[in-house]
């Protein structure tokens, strides 16, 4: 049963509207005053809290910022009532993260219709998290297992190849060799490091730990990094006859090198993984008033709009008819990484299959 707490000083109306919502089948409470109302919401766990403003001791706003304090009670949806009818204390209590505002006297069915419209709104978005959950759920359950036998397969068979035929093998079959192994162990330690990366950065966006001091935050004449970053990637992909590229610099970007160059790393990775070797990647940057422009375009299956709105950590697209290697983190780094520090990320649509991605960097203004 859904459960509603009502915090309001007068009485009779709390009486009244405790008991109309107990005849509409909500499991309801009431709460005498704005201490008593932030008592009960933590023992009650109400799952919609109606409230008065005007109130002896706590009121309205002091319940709403004390709920909206703490991490589980911070999510309930929370409905006003008042007898203020001025616009700059109904934006005040919107501001502060209230949900709807009814005046008082307000009719039966305006009060229902809000708490039926905030419910919903709640179930759709748990849905929707479900959803999502399920999805990555899934691609954790599809992708892991390869992305971590692939390259213990190849490190374990060729290390046994070698131990096994040490003394007749000739030089140029152990210099191959010991390249598998090598690759294989840099793609499991590429895995590690951008999980690692990723939970860090996802930690800092919650607000838990700061890992960006903004004062420190600049990165001098970034076109050196696009540069080496392009190149390394090519090179492991040997794709160079498929690269083009247009650079100009910018004299400082309001970011860290390490998170500058993890934001190309990733997003040229991409190009290359998800093209065929003949299909181009371009490369570019560009400078305008307040941005250091970064692009990268590829000739590839590109990705719906729907993919685009999806991305996040572990969420691959189309994997039962791609093979790919990866967990899905790179896109979900760089979008972290740009909100992180301000900017932009924006995925244009192009006429053909492919995919062109811009990030935006703020300049740095001395």
């Amino acid at each position: 049963m859904t459960k509603v707490l009502v915090i309001e000083d007068a009485k009779d109306l709390r009486d009244d509207v405790v008991e109309m919502l107990s005849l509409e089948g909500y499991d309801a409470e009431g709460a005498e005053n704005g201490i008593e109302g932030v008592r009960r919401a933590r023992e009650f766990y109400p799952d919609l809290i109606v409230c008065d403003i005007m109130m002896p001791e706590l009121d309205g706003y002091g319940v709403l910022q004390n709920l909206r304090s703490t991490p589980d009670t911070a999510t309930i949806p929370f409905i006003f009532l008042t007898a203020k009818t001025d616009r700059v204390d109904m934006r005040h209590g919107m501001v502060m993260g209230a949900d709807d505002y009814l005046t008082k006297p307000f009719r039966v069915n305006e009060l229902l219709d809000s708490i039926r419209v905030r419910l919903e709104k709640i179930e759709e978005l748990e849905k929707a998290a479900t959803k999502r959950i399920d999805a990555m759920a899934e691609n954790i359950m599809t992708a892991l297992p390869h992305e971590l036998r692939t390259p213990l397969n190849t490190i374990i068979g060729f290390s046994e190849m070698l131990m096994v035929e040490s003394q007749t093998l000739k030089p140029d079959l152990i210099t191959d060799w010991s390249q598998h192994i090598n690759v294989a162990a840099h793609r499991l330690y590429r895995l590690v490091e951008n999980y690692l990366f990723y939970a860090r950065l996802e930690v800092a966006h919650s607000g838990n730990e700061t890992v960006i001091n903004m004062d420190e935050a600049r990165m001098e004449f970034p076109l050196g990094m696009v540069e080496m970053n392009v190149h390394n990637r090519t090179e492991h992909y040997d794709r160079h006859d498929d690269l083009v590229t247009d650079y100009v610099d910018a004299p400082a970007i309001r970011m860290l090198d390490i998170h500058f160059n993890k934001i190309v790393e990733e997003l040229v990775d991409n190009a290359f993984k998800f093209t065929d070797a003949g299909e181009v990647v371009t490369v570019t940057t560009q400078v305008d008033d307040t941005h250091y422009i970064f692009r990268v375009k590829d000739e590839g299956r590109g990705m719906t709009r729907e993919d685009l709105n999806s991305i996040g950590a572990y969420m691959q697209f189309q994997r039962w008819f791609f093979e790919q290697q990866g967990m899905g983190l790179g896109l979900a780094i760089v979008k972290l990484l740009v909100k992180l520090y301000g900017g932009e990320l924006n995925f244009v649509s192009l006429p053909t299959p492919g995919l062109e991605v811009e990030v935006k960097i703020p300049l740095l203004k001395e």
